[in-house]
This record gives C-alpha cells, structure tokens and sequence, in this order.
C-alpha cells in the first residue's frame, strides 16, 4: 500500500475527522520541552544507556593486565596455571558473557515492560547495574573470577533491559511532533557510554593492575546521580491508559507532561490511545505477535536494522583501528589516542542525532547512511589489502574510517535503536523491541567471537560482509519501510501488514 498524504489519512483514521484544519495544525506543532520530560529523558538516558555503553568500552584497554589477575587468581585458589589457549578461552568468557546477558535481558523486557511498566524496568535495570558494581569492586579482594563473569552477566543483563525499553519508554513520554528527537537519547547514550569507558580505563586513570576493577565499576556515579530525582519520573502514559486501564492516570502524566495549556493535543493523544485500548486485534505476547500476519513486516525490519546495525562493521572498525593507526606511523600509544579521537568523532556526530530526526525523513536517512558506508567499507577493505604497497594507503584508510564513522551516525546509528517505536503500536511494541534488542545483541556476539578467526583467514576482505550488509539494509529500507516521520503508528501499521506484499513508497 503506498504511504499516504495528510488527505488520504482523514480517511483511513476517524481521529482526524474530529478536527479541524486549524486545530490539527496546532497539534502537528512542536509544543515546548517541558522541564519534567527534559529531565525523565536526559536523566534516564545518562543512569541507564550510558552505563550500557560503558561496560561495552571499559573491557579492551586493561584486557591484559586483567589476564595476567585471571591466570594468577586461577594459579594461586586451584593451584593449576592456564596454558594460552585456555586464558583465551576464559577471557573470551569474560568478554562474551557481556553479550549473553544482554541476549536473555533483551527478551525479558516485552513481559516486564508489559506487566510492571516501562518505569519500573528501568529500576530494575539500575538495581541490576548496582549489582554487578558490588561484584566488580570485590572480585579483586575476594580473588574471585566467578565474581568477574558473574558480574559481567548481571550488567548484560541490565544493558539489554535497558536497549529493549528506553527507546520504547521515551517515545511514550514525548509528544507526536518531538518522537524521533527522544529516540534517538538511547543510541546517543550507548555511544557517549562506550567513550567515557574508553576514559576511565585509559592507564592514567584506573586503567592499571592495581586500580582496573574501580574502571569497571565506575558507572555507578552515573546511576546514583541520576536516578536521585526518580521519583518524579512519570510512567508512560500510554502503558497506564492502553495496558493498565486507566484513563484518569495517563491524563493526569499527560497533563504534567505537557502542562495545563496543552489540551487539545492531550485530548488529541487521549483520542489515539483510546482507539489502541479498543483494538481487539491488538496482540501482546510474544506467541500472538509472532503469529499475526500484519506484524510479519514489521519485525522483519526492526531485526535486521538492529541486527544490521552491529553487521555493518562498527565493533570491526574500532577493534581493528589501533593496529590501522599503528601502521600508519603511531606509536601504540598514539594509536590508542587515536583510537579514542575516531570514538569521540562517532559520539560528536551522534550528538546531532536528536536534530536530524526531528527535521528529516527517515527512509532517506537510512538509505544515505546505508550506501556511503557500503562505500567506505569496500574501500577499507581494497586499501587494507594493498596498504603495505601504496605509501599513502594508511592515511587513506584512516580517512575512509572517519568518513564511515561520520556517515554511521546519519541512520544506521540511531535510527535501529527507535524505528519499532514508530512502526508498532502500544501492545505489541515491547515485543517488537526485545526482538529487535535480542538481533542487536545476537549479532554483536557473532562479530564478536567470529571476526577474529575470519580476519586471520580472509585478511582485509572481512570487511567485505559489512560492505554487503549495508547494501542489504538499502534494499530493505527501499522497498519496505514506509516513511514515519511526523506519522503515528495506527498510520504506519497498515502499510507493511501485508509483509512482502507490501508496497511502499
């Protein structure tokens, strides 16, 4: 079904029949930030997202000296020291039960977000995160690396809760015009996260034999200074209204959400909440949302774009930029500068993620990131392969890196993290987010574990199936995500329920 104009959509949805052209007009406007829904989105962003994307930065720069304590530890409690091969394979553990936990908090988060509330996840990822600071500070007292890979799940587990709800939770909260400026807080937080990590871990901070177990633990200032005022957090007012029944609550969050002279766009989101609580065909459970046809489409996109999103090479390129920088001229330790500089570039240009949502279609932010990254990738990989026979390769490989980096961060950064938000309504979405979470997460576990062993059989030409990933997302993007920019999702859904039949355009 092509995707519809304003006129079209008066016929498809009876809401639209209820206003007038002046009133619509002023609902489509972009109402004020308010100062509760600034401070609900800047502060779960920081105790939550930051943190999620710190315990993904914080674990490669003391990776050795971290070794070095696993195998002594092992040595001095079990008397029996660890050959090569099985240090690697316990810190492959280490690092990889991260991911695992983030898989299982991935989809646990459409029952908790359904049952207790988009809020009460959110502590519960806090109280999570509060858990595995505990084990980190005391592993190295206690000689424990149970203690180490215990911890690393607990906070797995809580970065996944937390990438399957805050983008859903702050989509809820914000107004119809300013949706795609809060849905992209998620992504920009993971990416500060994994920076500030990067920071703390660095030899001149906490990154040393005595002091790596307070880098791993230091995010907890994030969770304790933010999550002070969480009492005044609203919960969603579309759980409250479409999940829990009760219009009286959701209009009472809506009203301090938008203030008293907002009216008639809270009569306006009243009215499509109440048309969503009285859809029999909504379905919630995983097991009705994977069987219904309409959602077939949907899924298939919100999956690949998470699951693409850590396929299109971003953990490849920053695993594989130190040694890039090294044999462009760098000591090992510039390289490492460098390697945070390329980090700090990816975090600055994500800043600019709330602006371009809230002023450009998505369809065309995706296709653009899409194609120039699958530009920059086959690049790196042609220049890789020949960068010992061209004296300038190694600069021209840098440059292709920063320009993949530059042009992430225009759609396949953020957009992944918010685009199930905008596709799916309020009952079935947090089973659309914990599957999109959990294709995020799977993957990055693939890359994780493969691309070491891949780079060392097929050499620079690894970065070949990144190149075709972003071409695959192109396509889909192309010819199957409708535009949803400035649409709700009671819009959007009918254009891809036909699954491959749909057309859009």
């Amino acid at each position: 079904m092509p995707v519809t104009n304003d006129t079209e959509s008066e016929h498809l949805n009876p809401l639209f029949k209820v206003e007038s052209a002046p009133q619509q007009t002023e609902i489509n406007q972009k109402p004020p930030w308010s100062k509760l829904l600034l401070m609900a989105a800047f502060a779960t962003t920081l105790g939550s997202a930051v943190p999620a994307g710190y315990c993904i930065g914080v674990i490669n720069a003391p990776s050795e000296l971290m070794k070095v304590w696993c195998n002594q530890t092992v040595h001095d409690k079990y008397g029996s020291t660890l050959s090569t091969s099985g240090l690697d394979i316990l810190w492959s553990s280490v690092v990889s039960i991260f991911l695992v936990g983030g898989a299982i908090g991935s989809l646990g988060g459409a029952g908790l977000a359904n049952k207790y509330g988009r809020k009460t996840c959110l502590f519960i990822c806090a109280a999570l995160f509060a858990i595995g600071t505990v084990l980190f500070i005391f592993c190295r007292a206690a000689q424990s690396v149970e203690m180490l890979l215990l911890g690393r799940l607990i906070v797995g587990l809580a970065s996944g809760l937390v990438t399957a709800t805050l983008p859903m939770y702050l989509a809820e909260l914000a107004p119809p015009a300013q949706r795609g400026t809060l849905g992209v807080f998620c992504g920009v937080g993971v990416t500060g996260g994994v920076v500030v990590g990067q920071v703390f871990s660095l030899a001149d901070i906490f990154g040393t034999a005595e002091l790596w177990h307070y880098a791993l633990s230091a995010y907890i200032l994030f969770i304790v200074v933010c999550y002070l005022p969480s009492y005044l957090f609203p919960e969603s007012p579309k759980f409250l209204y479409v999940m829990k029944s009760d219009p009286a609550a959701a209009r009472a969050v809506l009203l301090r959400l938008r203030g008293s002279d907002a009216n008639k766009l809270i009569d306006h989101e009243i009215a499509i909440m109440e048309t969503e609580a009285n859809d029999d065909m909504q379905s919630s459970s995983f097991s009705d949302v994977l069987r219904d046809s309409r959602f077939l489409m949907p899924l298939i996109i919100v999956c690949c774009f998470q699951g693409g999103q850590q396929l299109s090479g971003i953990n490849a390129i920053f695993y594989y930029s130190v040694s890039i920088f090294t044999k462009a001229g760098f000591s090992e330790t510039n390289a490492q500068w460098a390697n945070l500089g390329a980090g700090c570039l990816n975090l600055s240009v994500s800043l600019l993620g709330p602006l371009l949502m809230a002023t450009c279609k998505r369809r065309s932010l995706m296709m653009l990131s899409s194609a120039i990254c699958a530009i920059f990738l086959f690049s790196i990989a042609f220049v890789l392969n020949y960068i010992e026979s061209v004296s300038w390769f190694p600069w021209a490989c840098i440059v292709c890196i920063m320009g993949y980096l530059f042009f992430y961060q225009f759609g396949l950064g953020p957009i992944p993290y918010f685009i199930g938000s905008e596709l799916f309504e309020v009952a079935p979405r947090p089973v659309a987010m914990s599957m999109g979470s959990l294709s995020s997460w799977v993957c990055n576990f693939i890359i994780g574990m493969a691309f070491p062993s891949l780079q060392n059989v097929w050499g620079a030409f690894v970065f070949l199936p990144f190149s075709i990933t972003c071409v695959l997302l192109f396509l889909l993007t192309k010819f199957y995500l409708p535009e949803t920019f400035g649409r709700d999702p009671s819009e959007v859904a009918p254009l891809v329920s036909k699954g491959f039949r749909s057309k859009v355009k």
